[in-house]
């Protein structure tokens, strides 16, 4: 058996004993305490990165919703509240935990290209790609949107209420108003290429002519009105009928129209897939395999276990240096390889083999080098270095129900506002500027994120579930950032597992980006001697595009319930004793 097989035979048994482990090289603080059989079933959680989105998610749970149940409510309230991060016309990507059997399965619902795209859709005459500020606007960013028909999927084989009964809170909400947040007044201010974009500049702009700004009353008739067609007609209510035409459209209008068509919107369907799992200590974290990212932020993990870092702390400048140096080494290679599996051959069973993770960890010296070139795995192909831009954007949240059912979803419009054309009330995602624009290198080699018909492109979002050795559920989190979800993630597991921090405080531990030659971190929260300790080892930590992480987290410690949410943003994480039947 493969070492990738023994991971998939993990993921289905949830037996820590069928995978390969990767050995630490270093001492290990005690983990936290997994959680005791049948204790998460007594309590009901959401932690989503708005409050009104957790509280809608809990007044589903509360009346006996399930969490695929509670998962459609919070997504159609961000979609309202948060339309910076995500929404009905975006994608994602949703790990389940079932309580009963104990298995986690993967729900894709990334945007799909349409088959009108090509390598080339982002090419400008002189072969050069267009600048990417003019790619988000264009209507070939939007991709088919993914997120509605994945929760349809879920919702149907886990839900325990009627669907047309999960979006009577945000139908109110968008038809009443809400209180513009200053999280979102900073979005709506801020100099993304979106602002400029006549339907974000009417949907912000008050009868004065002004622009939104926080306290201000946001209305939504148009959005309201969608989501009483989506409750009463399912999904079809985006893919066929008049807002699908709507959304060809907009797409298809200038500047730099896209080719979706109805067809298009009729044929996306979601995809199920087996969890991509692996050992972190003495816990199983299974994350998305691609065109997901889970796979990096795996061999991160794998990579750190052979380091010393769980045995020091956040204090502790080494302790960075060992995390910058090892998210260099597993960005060069996440860059290189990772795509649509259905398009790229994406070894995975070689960037995870122990042999392969310990050549790489030994590339860690005492100070920080050049940046590292991607390494070559068992199985890899050849392809063309990436030149995928992925900015900050989207949105993770977390719902556990009182079966110990668990959703880890993270979901995105791609970046702020999407493409900035909006259609009956949302906007539209930007995600096929998640290829990479420039599809080929000079010598002709395939990039194995390069644009192509019904495509998925790769995807940093990595919705975590964390299991122990019976299979018992432990935790989960996620976050949102772009390609720097990986350093988020990375940083909350060994802050909440290694270091034995609460989950709020491992959330809020700075964050540090290293990818290639630059290292972007929150400085100010960084103390000046350890900056003068990481320059010293040849990191100079500067400020990036604002390290805005959105992460959300949860870990079950000893029978209890400990959450927490990104103080970078606005969200809530609540947890309560599950109603009685």
């Amino acid at each position: 058996m493969t070492f990738i097989s023994r991971l998939v035979a993990a993921a289905a048994a949830l037996s820590l004993g069928a995978c390969t482990t990767i050995q630490s090289a270093g001492p290990s603080q005690p983990a936290a305490a997994p959680v005791r059989a049948g204790v998460a079933q007594s309590q009901i959680f959401v932690a989503a990165a708005n409050p009104l989105a957790t509280e809608a998610g809990m007044a589903v749970l509360r009346r006996g919703g399930s969490a695929a149940d509670a998962a459609v409510t919070v997504q159609a309230m961000l979609s309202l509240v948060e339309p910076q991060s995500s929404g009905v016309g975006g994608g994602a990507f949703l790990t389940w935990y079932d309580g009963a059997s104990r298995r986690i399965t993967i729900y894709d619902g990334r945007e799909v290209a349409p088959a009108g795209a090509s390598e080339g859709m982002f090419l400008a005459a002189d072969g050069k790609p267009m600048p990417f500020g003019t790619a988000v606007l264009s209507g070939r960013a939007t991709g088919i949107p993914g997120a509605v028909g994945m929760l349809a999927l879920v919702q149907r084989e886990h839900g325990a209420l009627a669907w047309r009964d999960l979006f009577g809170d945000a139908e109110r909400t968008a038809r009443d108003g809400f209180t513009v947040t200053p999280r979102l007044a900073r979005m709506i201010g801020g100099g993304f290429p979106q602002n400029a974009a006549p339907d974000v500049r009417a949907y912000f702009t008050n009868a004065d002519g002004s622009r939104k700004s926080a306290g201000d009353r946001l209305v939504n008739p148009a959005y309201a009105g969608f989501l009483g067609r989506l409750a009463a007609q399912g999904p079809d209510a985006l893919y066929k009928g008049p807002t699908a035409q709507r959304i060809v459209a907009r797409t298809q209008a200038g500047p730099d129209g896209g080719s979706m068509t109805l067809a298009d919107l009729a044929a996306y369907r979601p995809v199920k897939r087996e969890p991509l799992c692996g050992r972190y200590r003495v816990y199983l974290v299974c994350t998305p395999p691609p065109p997901a990212s889970g796979v990096g932020l795996l061999q991160l993990l794998a990579i750190l276990e052979r380091t010393d870092i769980a045995g020091r702390g956040p204090q502790d400048p080494q302790a960075w240096f060992l995390f910058a140096e090892a998210s260099r080494l597993m960005y060069a290679d996440r860059d290189r390889y990772v795509g649509d599996p259905a398009f790229t051959k994406v070894p995975v069973e070689g960037l995870l083999d122990p042999a392969y993770v310990a050549s790489r960890a030994k590339l860690i010296g005492d100070r920080a080098g050049a940046p590292p070139v991607a390494g070559t795995p068992v199985g890899a192909p050849q392809l063309a270095a990436d030149r995928t831009m992925e900015p900050m954007g989207t949105s993770h949240f977390i719902v556990g129900d009182a079966q110990g059912n668990v959703v880890s979803m993270t979901t995105t419009v791609e970046s702020i506002f999407g493409s900035g054309r909006m259609v009956d009330g949302f906007f539209l995602n930007n995600q096929m500027t998640d290829f990479s624009l420039q599809p080929r290198d000079a010598q002709g080699r395939l990039v194995a994120n390069a644009p192509a018909p019904g495509k998925r492109p790769r995807s940093s979002m990595t919705p975590l579930v964390i299991v122990d050795g019976e299979g018992r559920f432990v935790g989960a989190a996620g976050s949102a950032g772009g390609n720097a979800i990986l350093a988020y993630v990375g940083k909350t597991v060994v802050g909440a597992i290694d270091w034995n921090l609460p989950m709020q405080d491992a959330i809020a531990l700075p964050n540090l980006i290293a990818r290639g030659g630059t290292f972007n971190g929150e400085v100010t929260k960084f103390s000046p001697e350890l900056l003068q300790s990481l320059l010293d080892r040849g990191i100079r930590v500067v400020p990036g595009q604002g390290e805005d992480s959105g992460l959300q987290g949860v870990m079950i410690r000893d029978g209890r319930f400990d959450g927490g949410y990104d103080p970078r943003r606005e969200g809530r994480a609540i947890a309560e004793p599950a109603p009685a039947n």
